[in-house]
């Protein structure tokens, strides 16, 4: 089966290559202290630096997943107020999430098929971390760049954490205008489920040593200080980290990889008026995810899709929180082939 499910969904198709050579070359038993792994991990950081962007001075941190985040965050760059923008499950579960943790969370839902208008927002002047989905995995959505820089415009003291979780490496994101971004990696990244990223900015390192908050194992002073090492606080996915490496090694720069991601995204935007009975949850194409395409329609047309992909050997991406019966999501990831598409969108049409 090839899967277009949103996350976990298809790997590179030179994963199993690798893994075949991690294990011959004993890179899965690597100590995670070793020299060995010390200079795969300094590669890893430059790659990243190279192919996708991230300034130089910005730390990189290896996790469980992107929802681990939530809590570091919270835990490590926050001690009383945190702001959560969401229209969505992902982002709402981040807020929730979130509440336990600090005592002043609050949060502003804005409608998903308008977009968020920062004038509409009252966001306290003494919130110390604003937060914010950049790619709504739930609903198909995405936050421009141009919101952001302008979140960074008028909040310019504050930290601004994004979660970028099913776009990151898919599209290019403006390091540089916010202060904590994450992912993981079984996305745009194109690569099995089981580790996130954090990136974390010379301002948000700040913080968190004036905070000096080490009473969590994965407090994020702690995973800063292994870093400098070049190693990891926990035991991490050694097998993950090395196929990260193999796969930015081969990876074009990411404004080469997003204009191939924009292409397919409207190539999806031509196919899709073709399907009978399922139109776009978002109407304002310019609010739409390129990443993660959400279709609506009813239960029994949506059922039909489903059978059809599977019959071929395709799988579709179920709904999602409140729109779960009514929807079906469909992953526009890099390491989706050609082929693929075309295969898909012949089934979906008999």
């Amino acid at each position: 089966m090839i899967s277009f499910y949103p996350g976990p969904s298809q790997v590179y198709e030179k994963v199993p290559k690798w893994v075949k050579v991690a294990f011959d070359e004993g890179i899965l038993g690597i100590n995670h202290r070793s020299g060995r792994f010390e200079k795969m991990l300094a590669q890893v950081y430059q790659l990243l630096q190279e192919k996708l962007g991230v300034p130089a001075d910005y730390t990189i941190s290896f996790v469980s997943s992107a929802t681990e985040c939530w809590e570091i965050i919270a835990q490590s760059f926050v001690q009383e107020s945190s702001f959560h923008l969401y229209n969505g499950a992902f982002g709402e579960k981040w807020c929730r999430t979130t509440k336990p943790l600090v005592a002043e969370t609050a949060g502003y839902k804005f409608d998903f098929q308008e977009g968020l208008d920062l004038d509409q927002v009252i966001i306290p002047e003494d919130v110390e971390v604003i937060c914010l989905t950049h790619n709504e995995t739930s609903n198909g959505t995405q936050i421009r760049p141009s919101l952001v820089t302008a979140l960074r415009e008028n909040y310019p003291d504050t930290l601004i954490a994004v979660d970028a979780t099913s776009s990151m490496a898919g599209v290019a994101l403006n390091f540089d205008q916010a202060d904590l971004w994450f992912a993981s990696v079984q996305k745009c990244f194109g690569l099995p489920a089981g580790m996130g990223i954090l990136i974390c900015s010379p301002a948000a390192a700040a913080r968190a040593e004036e905070l000096q908050r080490r009473d969590h194992y994965n407090s994020w002073l702690k995973l800063r200080d292994n870093a400098i090492k070049l190693q990891t606080h926990l035991t991490p996915n050694v097998l993950d980290i090395y196929l990260l490496q193999q796969s930015m090694l081969e990876r074009k720069p990411i404004d080469k990889v997003e204009e191939k991601v924009f292409t397919r995204y409207q190539q999806w935007s031509e196919f899709i008026p073709q399907l009978s009975g399922v139109d776009w949850l978002v109407k304002q194409e310019a609010l739409r995810s390129r990443t993660v395409l959400a279709l609506e329609g009813d239960p029994a047309t949506l059922s039909a899709l489903h059978q059809k992909a599977e019959v071929a050997g395709f799988t579709l991406g179920k709904g999602y929180g409140s729109w779960k019966k009514s929807t079906l999501r469909i992953a526009n990831f890099p390491a989706m082939k050609r082929d693929a598409i075309d295969g898909l969108q012949t089934a979906l049409l008999t």
